[in-house]
């Protein structure tokens, strides 16, 4: 059918269609209803195809699923853009899942400390700081590469090419995220499980860089992570012990996470 020939009719019904498609990413109708700011009986008729949101509300309801007015006229999964294929019709069950689930008491928002044994020099540790936050339902990350370790490649140590960024997902008893350099220069993949502390604020796991088999160097390390929320005094205290460091200059809690004297496995 020609889409300059339908019917308000079929209109509603190709936008009750898209915008239940794009719900089944929230487990709670009632709670997407509220972060929408709109009346869940009003929102249910938008669902049945019953009813047309008006023009500002239609505006609204794009700017939250990320996708254009389109959605009158067709199928939600053409419409994607590359921002929305983890959350897109395709892997919405899947890996959208995992992403949709990650709440802020699992895995808080805020800043966290890091240590790791460095890739390029297995005598060093990495120390560094990231910044977990979200947005429209997805957990990001952001962060930069030791200046150190772009330097011992001959690589930039601008803050444009030491930037990464990356996405978070819940996991059956942690979270696992994917991490990349600006144009995609390198990636890596993480995982983390909470840890038993104190202040119930570490994790720990490992990362895995994705570069080819060619005996130089670990592709895999043990990682720990230190929640340090948004605390302005540690915050800034691990911003300046951020680099490269001995095994004896870490801190002792994440000497001992890290297993140091056992091979990763």
């Amino acid at each position: 059918m020609n889409s300059q020939n339908r019917s308000p009719a079929d209109l509603r019904n190709m936008f009750g269609a898209n915008l239940r498609q794009l719900a089944r990413q929230y487990p709670s109708i009632s709670e997407l209803s509220r972060q929408l700011g709109i009346n869940r009986t009003q929102f249910n008729r938008y669902l049945s195809g019953e009813s047309f949101p008006r023009p500002d509300v239609l505006d609204r309801i794009c700017r939250f699923f990320d996708v254009d007015a389109r959605i009158l006229l067709d199928p939600v999964d053409t419409l994607s853009k590359a921002g929305q294929v983890v959350n897109g019709a395709f892997l919405a069950d899947f890996l959208g899942h995992g992403v949709q689930q990650l709440t802020e008491e699992f895995f808080p928002s805020g800043f966290y400390r890091f240590t790791r044994r460095s890739f390029i020099n297995e005598e060093k540790f990495v120390i560094g700081l990231v910044y977990v936050f979200r947005a429209e339902g997805v957990t990001y990350i952001k962060g930069f590469e030791a200046k150190e370790a772009m330097l011992s490649q001959g690589l930039p140590a601008t803050p444009g090419v030491r930037e990464f960024r990356g996405y978070i997902s819940g996991h059956e008893d942690g979270v696992a995220f994917v991490i990349a350099r600006r144009k995609a220069m390198t990636y890596s993949f993480n995982y983390l499980a909470r840890a038993a502390s104190l202040e119930n604020n570490f994790w720990s796991g490992y990362v895995a860089r994705t570069v080819r088999e060619n005996g130089a160097g670990e592709r895999v390390t043990r990682m720990v992570y230190e929640h340090l929320g948004r605390d302005t005094g540690q915050v800034l205290a691990a911003a300046r012990s951020a680099g490269f460091a001995d095994e004896n200059a870490l801190l002792p809690f994440h000497r001992r996470l890290l297993n140091t004297g056992q091979p990763f496995r």
